[in-house]
C-alpha cells in the first residue's frame, strides 16, 4: 500500500506541480522537549486544481521527475483566501497637548531629528516669513 500524506499547499507557482508542507510534533528522546518538524514534498497536480493554503492529500507513486515522487489525490479543504496588509498606513495626527507635555516633539519631528524647541522656533519664523511676502 502506498504512503498517504495530508498537508498544506505552500506553493503552486510551477506548472502541474505543488509543494506540500507537512508539520509534525515530535518529542526529543533524551530531553522530552516537544518541537515541530516541517517537511516539504513536491507533488504532481495534473489539473492545477490546488491553490496555496489548501489542505490536500498526496500519495507516493513512481517518480515524475528528480524531486517529484508524489501525486495529488484530492483537495480536502479549500483555503479561505489570503490577507493583504496595507503598506502605506497614514499616521494619526494627535492634537497638540498643553501643559507639561508641550515640550515633547511629534513623531515626524523625531524622525527628522529635530528637537521640540527648534520646531516651535521654525514655526514662528515661517509665520513671519509668510507675513512679509504677503505685504
Amino acid at each position: 500500500m502506498a504512503q498517504t500524506l495530508i498537508g498544506l499547499v505552500s506553493s503552486d507557482k510551477r506548472d502541474k506541480t505543488i509543494t506540500v508542507s507537512i508539520a509534525s510534533r515530535e518529542t526529543h528522546p533524551l530531553y522530552r522537549k516537544q518541537y515541530t518538524k516541517t517537511r516539504k514534498y513536491t507533488a504532481h497536480d495534473e489539473n492545477n486544481e490546488a491553490k496555496v493554503g489548501d489542505k490536500v492529500e498526496i500519495v507516493a507513486c513512481r517518480p515524475f521527475s528528480k524531486t517529484c515522487s508524489y501525486k495529488l489525490v484530492k483537495v480536502l479543504e479549500r483555503s479561505h483566501g489570503t490577507i493583504a496588509l496595507k503598506d502605506n498606513v497614514n499616521e494619526v495626527e494627535l492634537p497638540e497637548k498643553v501643559g507639561a507635555d508641550a515640550h515633547v516633539a511629534s513623531s515626524s519631528d523625531r524622525k527628522l531629528g529635530r528637537a521640540a524647541s527648534s520646531v516651535s522656533e521654525e514655526d514662528g519664523n515661517e509665520a513671519s516669513a509668510s507675513e512679509s511676502t504677503e505685504e
